[in-house]
């Protein structure tokens, strides 16, 4: 367990930009910085990260937070892991104590694999010491031309060639056979015998971004391992490895990309390896897989510059041809380079020195589209027919291109390069843009079919009749420094932590809950609005109160006599939390009744300010929501601060927490009186007079506090 202190020093220490730029390409804009968010796929920066609140938000899915929560949603750890790793980067010491077997036993699966990777890490690293490591591991590494520094930079090792050392080694140190098998480093056979997947082979561990050993990739060694047909072994696909999502040697490679704003791409493991070792830090590898849209988005965080660098032969050459679409769908710009005399990077590498290496990186690289347009006009060799296959094909590439500028210029410069009229390419690159986007639609709809027909449900449509236009938010700014159409993303967002429906705009809010009653007394319990705009002024109602615990909660409100005639403080969480328990209120959704009861809970505490504790709440819920209600998004002018004198919340809280109690507890019996006036309706209630009788008097008796929370309000409306 991690103490509050250690947390709290962990906290003060992670600075956001510093943790963000780790894995997000970030640019300055004005007092923030903005980058493409990690979290879905972003091709316009909407990643905003603020250095004076230390917290960041994507404004296109909502995803955010402060420093740790913002390693807990990309790393997928838990909160204390989280902590481990900020305080790890930081040089923080985490005192801890010895984890009882219950706790040991609680860690999730993905924690646990990632625990048994780490050893076999390890593991493998001190088997080249070994005589047979070093016989056979370190004599390949060798032969490879591979130094005793880039050996230990990549953490390269040996799986001996006994087929269960790794298994037999694991159980000895405490690990199961569960996450051994759920990691793919050992395969049990079909007689219950358990061997190690790469005995007998070289290792080459696989990272994330963040450096954490996902996977593993093992080459077989003629010398020690006779009559294995497979070259490469690799992890299998698991909880915590995706080989699409993975590129191997980024988390080397991530700072030098962003400094050079430029990644190489590559094949294999040793291509990487070797372009480290002649000073080229920013590449990556495919592990010899097909380039996946997964990786490209992933060093599209860091830069928007790539160049392809496959083997000089023809399936280099094909490879190479094959991933340009992908890229340039994805926005990056990109150049070519193939080695001569069907090198790769690594036998390239062994015949020049670092600076002859560097050299012809820097001078032979071509834009895509000159070595299209040269590849395939040598290819078709005058060739009318095979000329114009490959010109569809070109047209193809175009048309994948999502800017209109540079699409632009890409088709100048081929029409120059084919000798043929920029007009032709451009209606033929138009025409193939539009069966692209006709083909998606039609896809998009037969998705949108087999939803349905599975879940039997439709699409709501949005009402657009006047009285519900009448109803929509107003877009002037309100109390809570947000637009209405901002307001209602808050609610979406809360509606969402807290398990409910989420609306997709003010005329779809749905709120679950409600039923049929069964008798006159669950008939006149309060009601809530189940959709459109009334959900969404009464809930904005209940939001307002919530930002005022989370912005002021541990702020003096008041004074009340104590039982020695003394004055004893009253908070403003306390205020509220008397003002609604006098009624026997509270507010609707769980995750405002947590806020309310921890605010409750700490305002005694010396130090305590509660917006700082739920922007650095464990729980990402509370921090994410604390995060949008906090602070002011916009700031009076000059003109309004030097001419006038403008009390700020803080001065005013004896008079804004009352009047937004008012509009609270006024919004639940207005909602309560249309309940009532419903059932007044029903034919039952009718016909019984002592239902009848009840109802109305039930009514009265809403009418009468509705009349006292309008005086206590006053003819001042806030408006949202």
């Amino acid at each position: 367990m991690i103490d509050r202190a250690t947390i709290e020093r962990i906290i003060d220490a992670a600075q956001i930009v510093d943790v963000v730029s780790d894995f997000v390409t970030l640019k300055k804009a004005g007092a923030n910085y903005k980058g493409l968010c990690p979290f879905h796929d972003d091709r316009t920066p909407s990643f905003v990260v603020s250095p004076s609140k230390g917290l960041c938000k994507c404004f296109a899915c909502g995803k955010g937070g402060n420093a740790v929560h913002f390693i807990m949603e990309h790393e997928q750890l838990s909160y204390p892991d989280a902590l481990r790793y900020l305080a790890k980067k930081y040089h923080i010491e985490i005192k801890e104590r010895e984890q009882t077997e219950e706790e040991k036993q609680a860690q999730t699966e993905r924690e646990s694999m990632f625990i048994v990777n780490e050893w076999a890490c390890r593991f493998f690293q001190e088997q080249l010491s070994t005589p047979d490591g070093m016989a056979f591991g370190m004599a390949y590494f060798r032969s490879r031309g591979f130094r005793d520094d880039i050996i230990k930079k990549f953490q390269l090792g040996y799986s001996p060639i006994q087929r269960d050392a790794c298994y037999k080694e694991a159980l000895r140190k405490g690990y199961k056979e569960e996450f051994l098998l759920k990691t793919g480093l050992c395969i049990k056979r079909d007689n219950g015998q358990v061997n190690d997947r790469f005995w007998g082979r070289v290792i080459f561990p696989v990272q994330t971004v963040s450096g954490k050993v996902v996977a593993f990739g093992g080459r077989v060694l003629d010398a020690a391992t006779k009559g294995v047909n497979v070259k490469y072994q690799n992890s299998p696909e698991s909880a915590i490895y995706s080989k699409k999502k993975e590129l191997y040697g980024l988390y080397l490679a991530k700072q030098a990309i962003v400094k050079n704003d430029l990644c190489f791409l590559v094949e294999g493991y040793t291509d990487v390896i070797s372009m480290h070792q002649m000073g080229v830090e920013n590449v990556v590898s495919s592990s010899g897989t097909a380039l996946t849209t997964d990786q490209i988005r992933m060093i599209h965080r860091f830069t928007e510059n790539i160049t392809v660098l496959y083997d000089g032969d023809a399936a280099g050459i094909k490879a190479s041809e094959r991933g340009i679409d992908m890229l340039l769908a994805e926005g990056m710009n990109v150049k070519l380079l193939l080695l001569p005399d069907g090198d790769d990077p690594d036998s390239f590498a062994r015949k020049h020195h670092a600076a002859e290496y560097q050299t012809y990186l820097k001078e032979n690289q071509v834009d895509f589209i000159k070595f299209k347009t040269g590849l395939l006009q040598q290819e078709a060799q005058g060739d009318p027919i095979k000329l114009s296959r490959l010109i569809n094909s070109i047209v193809h590439t175009l048309s994948v291109v999502p800017d209109d500028i540079t699409r632009s210029v890409y088709i100048k410069e081929s029409a120059s390069i084919l000798n043929m009229e920029e007009r032709l390419l451009v209606a033929a690159v138009g025409r193939q843009r539009r069966l692209a986007k006709e083909e998606q639609q039609r896809a998009k709809e037969n998705e949108k079919r087999r939803a349905e027909s599975t879940t039997g449900q439709t699409t709501i449509t949005q009402q657009t009749n006047d009285s519900n236009a009448s109803e929509t938010p107003s877009s002037e700014t309100n109390v809570t420094g947000m637009t209405g159409e901002e307001s209602l993303q808050v609610t979406t967002s809360i509606l969402t932590n807290s398990g409910q429906s989420a609306p997709s705009n003010e005329n779809d809010i749905s709120i679950s809950g409600s039923g049929t009653p069964d008798s006159v007394e669950s008939q006149i319990v309060s009601y809530i609005p189940q959709k459109g705009a009334e959900a969404f002024n009464f809930y904005r109602k209940e939001i307002l109160l919530v930002q005022t615990i989370i912005r002021h909660g541990e702020k003096t409100m008041c004074y009340m006599e104590g039982e020695d005639g003394q004055d004893i403080p009253v908070s403003v969480c306390q205020y509220i939390h008397y003002a609604l328990k006098e009624d026997n209120l509270n507010f609707h959704l769980p995750l405002h009744r947590r806020i309310l009861s921890e605010a409750l809970n700490h305002t005694d505490e010396e130090g305590f300010h509660a917006e700082k504790y739920f922007l650095n709440h464990p729980d990402q819920a509370i921090s994410t929501l604390a995060f949008q209600l906090s602070g002011e998004k916009y700031q009076l002018s000059k003109y309004h601060t030097k001419n006038q004198k403008i009390l700020s919340d803080e001065e005013r809280l004896m008079e804004l927490v009352p009047h937004l109690l008012s509009d609270f507890k006024l919004s639940i019996v207005e909602e309560e009186l249309k309940q009532i006036l419903l059932k007044l309706r029903d034919p039952q209630i009718l016909q019984s007079k002592e239902n009848y009788m009840a109802v109305m008097q039930h009514y009265k008796e809403m009418k009468e506090i509705e009349s006292t929370l309008a005086k206590q309000r006053g003819d001042r409306v806030i408006t949202l």
